[in-house]
């Protein structure tokens, strides 16, 4: 076998259909698309509409709680952060968030961290976290270290302490404008 005699196995490799290409093609005129309106053309956006009939999943009953103001908590094991101090990926003796997150054992977590019990824990740690379960607490005491619970204020309560700020600040403006 010589390099210009190299081919592909029968079947692999199939030709693109070019649509509106004539009658002949068997894909000409509308080129597989039916005939006018919306769906006819490119970005047809109207998947789920229903001719202003009430759409299906707005007639469908809804279930259960969706709960927009609980916090979002990376959860951590002890077992998990033992494993990592064993493995020389988590140094030093004070952790918190941004540590435990460069030893990639907490993701996401808008609101920080949160220790959980799982696991056994040796290392004597200092924490700085978000929350922490009571047993996790108390398995970290008992291999001599601490931890120190702070508050986290979510994103909307510090958006909503920042808009009262500057409508206090607008206010004030005001009023010692007309004071002049």
């Amino acid at each position: 076998m010589k390099l210009n005699e190299l081919r592909d196995n029968a079947g692999a490799r199939h030709r693109k259909i070019r649509v509106g290409r004539g009658i002949g093609s068997g894909k000409g005129k509308t080129g597989g698309r039916g005939q006018k309106g919306q769906k006819s053309r490119e970005g047809v956006s109207i998947a789920g509409f229903e001719g202003g009939q009430m759409p299906l999943h707005m007639r469908l009953p809804k279930r259960g709680f969706n709960n927009i103001f609980a916090k979002d908590y990376a959860e951590v094991n002890l077992g998990a952060i033992q494993k990592a101090v064993d493995a020389g990926k988590l140094t030093g003796t004070d952790v918190d968030h941004a540590a435990l997150k460069a030893a990639g054992l907490a993701r996401g977590g808008k609101d920080g961290v949160r220790l959980l019990a799982k696991g056994e824990i040796s290392a004597k740690l200092n924490f700085t976290v978000a929350g922490v379960s009571a047993s996790a607490r108390e398995a970290i005491e008992k291999a001599g270290g601490s931890v120190n619970v702070i508050e986290v204020v979510a994103a909307a309560e510090k958006a909503a302490a920042k808009k009262g700020k500057a409508r206090e600040a607008r206010l004030a403006n005001k009023a010692a404008k007309s004071g002049n």
